[in-house]
């Protein structure tokens, strides 16, 4: 194989360019390693060189270690393997000639351990420019260093943050922080690197340490510094309830490397990182990750049109976000609504976004007007026949919605899609007033845009292919993870959302607490309880939906409805936004912590009754992967994978257990099937398996089983 690393000697500096062969990023590998190692051994051997500089002639710098590859490794291999990389590491970190990393772009995971090891680290000012150890989102640590070297670098504090979150750290960040010593416009890196080498070498720079000073005497002093991990342990295990093995291992590595040398520490860290490999939940995490990133692609690139701007109907909270979206993935766009205030307040909140960037400099002001430049607004349709795509964002009325498809026709192109954003109403019946219906599909955006990475797109029985490649394209370049669903009432997440609300509903009328319920989904891994979330996404829009097609179809099923939420929504109880939910709020919209809506409880005839966490957890689950089960077997999902991603992605199913089918695989289908059995008999039909359970049962077989 072809070595990534090129050595180029400029003068008394080498500058070893790194561009793996054959792929898009750079990354760590076995090989690689064994390619490094030699760079290394020349540069110590040359007389001539005084410092290095390492630097990327892809997009970004290194976007981390082969994740694949971890799979592969058994237990107790990972060790071995990971403490031949701690000694490539420590070979820069020691060498007599000073490194510097040149970054550009990505530098992720293994890719940034490596520029910690390195004598300085000089990034780019570009908006693309990412550093982070994201591990901790895979079910891992970092394990070439990091959870000693980056604290090291930037304090026990920050360090903590930046690896228990796994979050991203933008080029000001990282040179505000300290994690970065200088930050230079991309055109003049290489020569800032170099500098800053022979500086180094020299022996002429001197770090400047940039915590505060209540940072400096907390991590400064033994007895104090076990303060900040027994804290960071107590506010852990209050956010992840236990669930992920990831994180009290980072504490602990964190921990002893902060009071160990540099060996001890590698030893430890490599040890826990084994252990968490071949972990439950690094395995549910891993997959998931790569059921992502393969849905964040277009399999259907070659068919899709070229998209030259988009046009969106409605300046709400959805149509507002879609057009950020849109935006921030280089797309022209208009917004159209019927309100020049509505348009106006769009148009400012998306600026105020823009301004958030400008402030943390994640962006710079120039890239900033650039992108709102793209964003235009009109009261009629007038531009709308440059649009290559109309995603509508109105209300949830079909009559409404027939109408502005009739509007919108009459304006666009016949090679211009016209996609719905709706949560339930059926595309086919969206698309029966159309004249063109083969243009028509559903692209369902989860609230708020910006921040939720899921979008489901609806194809109907005439959904041309090239109109669901292009909204692919379209999802694709907003940065979203893409499921294509078949229609269908509610789709996929709507349809699998819906009788876990109504079993949450059902126990409380049986007398079952509120806060109860949603604590105890939360113990279960979702983000929220099922209370909170009916009160975010809105009483009235859940009374709606279960009003439709949905409810009819889960009623001839047998199912048994609960009747709160219509009757809540018809005494004007919305959730959140107008104060009146499930639970209680002040004069904010700020939820009262620990209470709940005392006018709640005249909808409620039966007497308060405990009901033990391990029920509500597992009538809950099992609505929802019951439902997802028969959405497979229906087609209207196309994989378990897709079915998964939507699931964790679109509602908040735990990510550490995988998905609702690898959640079933790893419990076991017969199990499954047993809890199912166990309470239809008790609670009724609603609770009958999906034909398809029974099939894998049968056949002894696993939904992953057969990919």
């Amino acid at each position: 194989m072809e070595s990534p690393f090129f050595l180029e000697k400029q003068g008394s500096v080498a500058v070893v360019w790194i561009d793996t062969p054959g792929e898009e990023w750079n990354k760590i590998t076995i090989e690689t390693e064994d390619d490094f190692n030699k760079i290394i051994s020349e540069i110590d051997h040359d007389s001539n060189i005084r410092a290095a500089v390492l630097i990327s002639k892809k997009k970004g710098f290194i976007a981390g270690a082969d994740i694949e590859e971890f799979l592969k490794m058994k237990p107790g291999e990972a060790v071995e393997i990971a403490l031949a990389g701690h000694q490539m590491l420590n070979s820069i970190e020691d060498s007599q000639k000073p490194y510097v990393a040149a970054i550009h772009g990505a530098c992720m995971g293994g890719g940034l351990e490596l520029s910690l090891a390195c004598a300085g680290r000089v990034v780019s000012n570009h908006s693309s420019t990412i550093l982070a150890l994201p591990e901790v989102k895979l079910g891992l640590l970092p394990g070439l260093g990091g959870t000693r070297r980056l604290p090291g670098r930037i304090g026990i504090q920050k360090g903590l943050d930046a690896i228990l979150t796994g979050k991203n750290l933008y080029a000001f960040q990282a040179h505000k922080i300290g994690l970065a010593d200088e930050i230079v416009d991309q055109t003049k890196l290489l020569t800032a690197a170099k500098k800053l080498a022979l500086r180094i070498a020299d022996k002429k720079f001197k770090r400047i340490d940039k915590r505060s000073l209540s940072e400096k005497i907390l991590e400064g002093n033994p007895i104090t510094r076990k303060i900040i991990f027994s804290k960071a342990r107590q506010i852990a295990m209050a956010k992840s309830y236990g669930n992920y093995p990831a994180i009290p291992a980072i504490i602990d590595a964190i921990q002893y490397g902060s009071s160990s040398n540099r060996e001890l520490s590698s030893k430890k860290e490599t040890e826990l990182f084994d252990k968490l490999l071949s972990s439950a939940e690094a395995f549910q995490l891993i997959n998931l990750f790569f059921g992502m990133t393969a849905l964040k692609k277009n399999p259907q690139k070659h068919e899709a049109r070229t998209i030259n701007a988009i046009s969106v109907l409605g300046a709400g909270l959805m149509g507002e976000g879609i057009a950020e979206v849109s935006m921030n993935g280089g797309m022209d766009v208009l917004i159209k609504d019927i309100s020049e205030q509505m348009l106006s307040k769009a148009r400012g909140n998306i600026w105020n976004s823009l301004a958030k960037k400008i402030k943390y400099k994640s962006i710079v002001k120039a890239e900033a007007e650039k992108n709102i430049n793209a964003v235009n607004s009109t009261l009629d349709y007038q531009g709308f026949s440059r649009s290559s795509v109309v995603i509508e964002a109105v209300f949830e009325d079909l009559e409404l919605k027939h109408k502005v498809l009739h509007d919108t026709e009459s304006q666009i192109n016949e090679n211009c899609v016209f996609a719905s954003n709706t949560s339930s109403l059926p595309i086919t019946k969206i698309a029966e007033k159309a004249l063109r219906p083969e243009n028509v599909i559903g692209m369902h955006y989860f609230s708020p845009v910006p921040k939720m990475p899921l979008l489901e797109i609806i194809v109907t029985a005439k959904t041309a292919s090239w109109v669901t490649a292009t909204a692919l394209e379209v999802g694709v370049r907003q940065d979203k993870v893409c499921i294509v669903v078949n229609d269908g009432p509610g789709f996929y997440t709507t349809r699998i959302l819906a009788p876990y609300m109504n079993e949450a509903l059902l126990m409380l009328e049986e007398g079952g607490d509120i806060l109860q319920i949603d604590r105890a989904m939360k113990r279960f891994g979702f983000p929220v309880g099922p209370f909170t979330l009916m009160d975010e996404v809105g009483i009235d829009v859940g009374a709606h939906i279960n009003k439709g097609e949905l409810g009819k179809m889960f009623s001839d099923r047998g199912g048994e409805a609960s009747p709160i939420m219509e009757m809540l929504s018809e005494h004007d109880f919305k959730g959140r936004k107008n104060k009146r939910g499930f639970l209680a709020y002040d004069e904010s919209g700020n939820k009262l912590k620990g209470k709940v809506n005392p006018e709640v409880k005249q909808f409620i005839s039966a007497p308060p009754r405990i009901i033990n966490d391990t029920e509500i957890q597992e009538r809950l689950f099992l609505m929802m992967i019951n439902e997802a089960a028969f959405c497979l077997g229906e087609e209207i999902i196309s994989s378990p994978r897709d079915g998964d991603i939507g699931a964790v992605f679109g509602l908040g199913f735990p990510p550490f257990r995988g998905g609702p089918f690898r959640f079933i695989d790893s419990t076991g289908i017969d199990q499954m099937l047993s809890l199912m059995e166990n309470y239809q008999s008790k609670l009724g039909d609603r609770f009958k398996p999906a034909g398809i359970l029974r099939e894998y049962s049968d056949k002894k077989s696993e939904f992953y089983s057969l990919e």
